[in-house]
């Protein structure tokens, strides 16, 4: 039957054929998509470079013509540590620096380590604390152009609430308390098993893209593809990265988020439009490099580099930025142990207070390290108080307060056999093996020596200095009290009865009025009320003489100056230098 129509089926059969060989011969003659818009590997036996894949722009978004390399303003940052997985879940401290460009979370800190929306528009708290209604922003897009939406806040919390999440035990331990669930599309709801009036500052955590990493079980996302090719909703986007010879993650090249630049806060600002960030073994190769005017930044990531770092700081080169680490020194002593029973004596802790000169002495011995601390509490802070009257050094007065405490207690069959001890009190302190830190506690021991008193200085390195201190083996201990990531005030991990033994109220303090204090401040989910209930207990720890608060690290950055318009504020974590990023500028570039 088709016979009578076979030179027609012959014609299109030969049409057909010409058009598959004009496409072949278009494809081949015509333009090609650029090698920026394809994810590539390129292996030789220089360090490799891997391209990340890129944004996929939504019609209306202007693509700007490529430029060379010379006319990108490129920000290079040295770094300390390794770059294995950008995944906020999961970032150790180098790999949040760099993650935090990258993702955002439905708040972030201000300028005073206040919780303000920052995914999330706005929250409606119901009157027991214990629910938080979110509505999400409409505008935001995942940087491969997908909407943001409760699907992906629902998503990052399973994950971290799943009993086999990877991370850290204590954020996982923490999100299994929490109930979520995505109402609408840019609504959630979050419920708490108890009031907890720093939940805002938790939701800080970076979100993950449900799109991205759909159907991942919470065992696996450790070894997803997808922390060395992220997908955040932050202001800059993974770009490459490049590797060493060893295969190790070497350099981090981010590059200015298109999908952020759309964005009401994204429209200004951010003339940087690349950021580099060069891993570095050790501080010391950071510092060369820095020297070396190999990158443009870098921060000293604890107290004893800070030094080093000032002295290659020449002011012809570089700027210095310096602010108070998220950090306290404080002495604290041992309530719990039969052999300093005398530290339960408020006048006891008063005349020890009283008995030292503690800013001529940080002063001297923390030199451009530290500065003296007046507050259990960090400055800058919304709840931090600034006029605290500490009583003034007096050795008479301290003189006065052991005369008159209660120290009359019953000796023990042992102590009867052993001679009379010539000294008042007697007791060691325990302290890191910082050679600074230890004169500074050598002096006070001077000091409290006029008072007839006899101690002495334990000082250890890391490892037995944690393990005495988390086991209570000491008479008094200097610690570094830090509030990890969070820039939250609440303490009451330090100082709540409840937290003894096996919290982080190492010296046992037990103070019904101090502990009552911070449960309430911890519940409440209002600001102004947490204010007052925050001064009211940096009132008592002074007048009580709860411990001794000695000195506030010093958070040291030094940039080229080169770069322009940073600004060091109130940090909870050292990548919160970065939170005045949108006001840098390179001269020059």
């Amino acid at each position: 039957m088709l016979r009578g129509f076979r030179w027609q089926l012959l014609a299109l059969i030969a049409a057909a054929l010409l058009f598959i060989a004009a496409l072949v011969n278009r494809s081949d003659t015509g333009p090609r998509l650029s090698d920026e818009a394809v994810p590539q590997t390129v292996t030789a036996a220089e360090p490799t470079f891997t391209v990340a894949p890129t944004f996929t722009p939504n019609p209306g978004i202007l693509i700007q013509p490529e430029t060379t390399s010379a006319e990108i303003a490129t920000f290079r940052e040295a770094v300390t540590g390794t770059v294995q997985r950008l995944n906020p879940l999961l970032a150790n401290p180098s790999e949040h620096d760099v993650s935090s460009l990258i993702f955002e979370g439905l708040t972030r800190t201000n300028a005073y380590g206040e919780p303000v929306a920052n995914l999330a528009q706005h929250w409606v708290i119901s009157s027991d604390g214990l629910e938080y209604v979110v509505t999400l922003r409409d505008d935001v897009l995942w940087q491969d152009g997908v909407p943001f939406t409760s699907a992906d806040v629902d998503f990052t919390m399973s994950i971290l609430r799943a009993p086999d999440f990877p991370g850290d035990p204590d954020l996982g331990a923490f999100w299994r308390t929490v109930e979520t669930a995505a109402l609408e599309p840019h609504l959630v709801r979050f419920r708490l098993t108890q009031p907890l009036g720093s939940f805002l500052d938790k939701l800080r955590i970076g979100m993950l893209p449900a799109h991205a990493l759909a159907g991942t079980p919470a065992a696996e996302i450790g070894t997803h593809p997808f922390n060395l090719s992220p997908i955040g909703t932050g202001p800059y986007q993974l770009e490459a990265l490049r590797t060493d010879n060893g295969g190790r993650v070497s350099q981090v090249d981010l590059r200015a988020a298109p999908v952020f630049r759309q964005r009401p806060e994204g429209q200004t600002g951010y003339a940087i439009d690349r950021l580099s960030f060069r891993l570095y073994p050790t501080f010391n190769d950071a510092l060369a490099a820095l020297s070396g005017g190999e990158v443009d930044g870098l921060a000293a990531p604890s107290s004893m580099d800070r030094s080093a770092l000032l002295a290659a700081a020449r002011p012809d080169q570089f700027e210095v930025y310096t602010t108070l680490a998220p950090t306290l020194g404080i002495l604290i002593f041992n309530w719990q142990r039969d052999e300093t029973r005398f530290f339960r004596e408020q006048r006891v802790r008063l005349a020890l207070e009283t008995g030292i000169d503690r800013t001529s002495t940080i002063e001297r011995r923390l030199l451009n390290r530290a500065v003296r601390a007046d507050s259990p509490l960090w400055p800058g802070s919304w709840a931090y108080t600034s006029d605290l009257t500490w009583p003034p050094h007096d050795l008479s007065t301290a003189q006065f307060l052991l005369e008159t405490a209660n120290l009359h207690t019953a000796p023990s069959d042992e102590d009867a056999t052993e001679e009379a001890s010539p000294y008042r009190l007697s007791f060691r302190i325990l302290a890191p093996d910082d050679p600074a830190l230890v004169d500074m506690l050598q002096e006070f021991a001077a000091q409290w020596s006029q008072l007839n008193l006899n101690v002495t200085i334990d000082s250890q390195e890391p490892t037995v200095y944690q393990a005495k201190l988390k086991s209570g083996d000491f008479d008094a201990a200097l610690v570094e009290l830090s509030l990890g990531d969070s820039a939250d005030p609440d303490i009451y991990a330090f100082w709540h009865q409840g937290q003894y033994p096996d919290g982080l109220n190492y010296g046992g303090v037990d103070d019904s009025n101090i502990s009552e204090i911070l449960e309430k401040a911890r519940r409440d989910p209002s600001g102004v009320n947490r204010t007052i209930l925050y001064d009211e207990f940096q009132r008592d720890f002074v007048e009580r003489a709860i411990a001794i608060p000695m000195y506030y690290p010093l958070f040291t950055y030094v940039t080229s100056t080169r770069v322009a318009g940073v600004q060091l504020g109130f940090i909870g974590s050292p990548a919160d230098r970065f939170q005045t990023i949108r006001d840098w500028t390179i001269q020059g570039g």
